[in-house]
């Protein structure tokens, strides 16, 4: 098995800050993998041939619509006439944000799940021109990459009206499968990158992953290792990056507390891989791209990310989701929908789950006392604090300090 090449983690090379890009390409010939660290959207023009996604094969024709998630692989294995189709590719995260955050649903949404599970759908003549008018506003409004003019300038209000179009490609998508069978996918041997992506928050180890897969630990690290080059651990800070660009360009979090929340073994860590991929430190990448305000819907998503800083900032006080959907002028719902996007936890798990990592710290590096550990990250008795304790960390407060290694250097927990 050979190393996959990893497409790049940018929609644009040209200009970083760009929310998605259209472009119009041609496949003559067989393809070799690539794992995709960006989103898009395949539409099929004219053409015919054969698509491996994820390990599952589909019929690639006229009217064909493909939706490829974060860290997919795709293989177009076989070419009968040349394929020429529209390239959408864009920020899932931010796409996800704007419908998770603020539109209203119906019913709770996966919007992630729906397009694992039918990736594919083949268009009615309907659909074939609803869709051909869409990408035609988008190709209208932000030109088409490989071709813009140098004097060519998007319209005013570009974001929102591109990230509308967006949305109702995936809309068709989500509808389509609704409106079908509901297809639920055998789960492959290449779907452990995607379960890795949308898990990042949690104690991912190659023991879970062998479980859930039906692999041994030494064949898991194996294939992960054989098609991205990288290490089991090296792999999973590789995907935390993308999820770190959103923390940076919105809160004023310090990269020891980004390593915490977003599931980073260390700060010292973070920034290496930081720097490594993006290609400059993260302190000057904040500074480079906070203020850009052409990102989809800014103001809006900035003020989804100061409610999690805000309940991290004051978790040692008495805090509930009330006080914070009052201060932030949000229903207690939007308030636990807002938090299950960001850092995949309701308010009373995420309170608890930072008051424990606070609490780490405090008895690796203080004499406190049990109970003054408890009221100092916010607890009002120790029965609560332990019980908290031991669903995030598994042992007692007090096993904690006696058995697990303090790294002093990086106020980093080891166990």
């Amino acid at each position: 098995m050979k190393t996959i090449k990893m497409q790049n983690v940018y929609c644009s090379e040209a200009d970083y800050s760009k929310l998605c890009t259209l472009d119009i390409d041609v496949i003559e010939k067989h393809t070799a993998p690539l794992i995709h660290q960006m989103s898009r959207f395949w539409y099929i023009i004219d053409g015919h041939g054969i698509l491996k996604l994820q390990d599952r094969e589909y019929e690639l024709k006229k009217g064909t619509l493909v939706s490829v998630l974060p860290w997919q692989i795709t293989d177009i294995i076989s070419v009968e006439s040349p394929i020429r189709y529209y390239l959408l590719i864009y920020y899932f995260d931010n796409i996800n944000s704007v419908i998770k955050s603020f539109y209203s649903v119906d019913e709770p949404l996966n919007i992630i799940e729906c397009l694992h599970d039918n990736p594919v759908i083949y268009c009615n003549e309907e659909q074939q021109k609803n869709i051909e008018r869409i990408l035609s506003c988008i190709k209208d409004e932000i030109g088409l990459e490989s071709i813009n003019p140098p004097d060519f300038k998007s319209g005013r209000l570009s974001s929102v009206f591109v990230t509308n179009k967006i949305i109702e490609l995936i809309l068709i998508m989500i509808r389509h499968r609704m409106d079908g069978d509901k297809k639920k996918c055998v789960v492959q041997k290449s779907d452990i990158l995607y379960y890795m992506y949308c898990n990042l928050d949690k104690k991912l180890t190659l023991k879970r992953l062998s479980a859930l897969f039906f692999m041994s630990e030494s064949s898991i690290s194996s294939y992960l290792t054989k098609i991205t080059g990288l290490s089991f651990f090296d792999l999973l800070n590789e995907m935390r990056v993308g999820k770190t660009v959103n923390f940076l360009l919105y809160t004023d979090f310090t990269m020891d507390e980004l390593a915490e929340i977003l599931g980073f073994v260390d700060s010292s860590h973070i920034c290496k891989v930081f720097a490594a991929r993006v290609g400059m430190r993260a302190n000057q990448y904040r500074k480079t791209y906070q203020n850009v305000e052409q990102m989809c819907m800014i103001r809006l998503g900035k003020s989804a990310y100061k409610i999690v800083e805000y309940i991290y900032r004051n978790s040692d006080r008495i805090i509930t989701i009330q006080d914070v959907a009052v201060k932030f002028s949000k229903t207690t719902k939007e308030v636990n929908s807002i938090l299950l996007y960001l850092v995949e936890k309701n308010f009373t798990e995420f309170l608890n789950f930072v008051r424990i990592n606070k609490a780490c710290v405090l008895l690796k590096t203080t004499d406190l006392t049990i109970m003054q550990t408890a009221v100092e990250v916010g607890y009002g008795n120790t029965k609560t604090f332990t019980r908290y304790f031991l669903k995030f960390r598994t042992m007692t407060p007090r096993d904690f300090r006696k058995n697990v290694k303090f790294h002093k250097h990086f106020n980093t927990i080891k166990q």
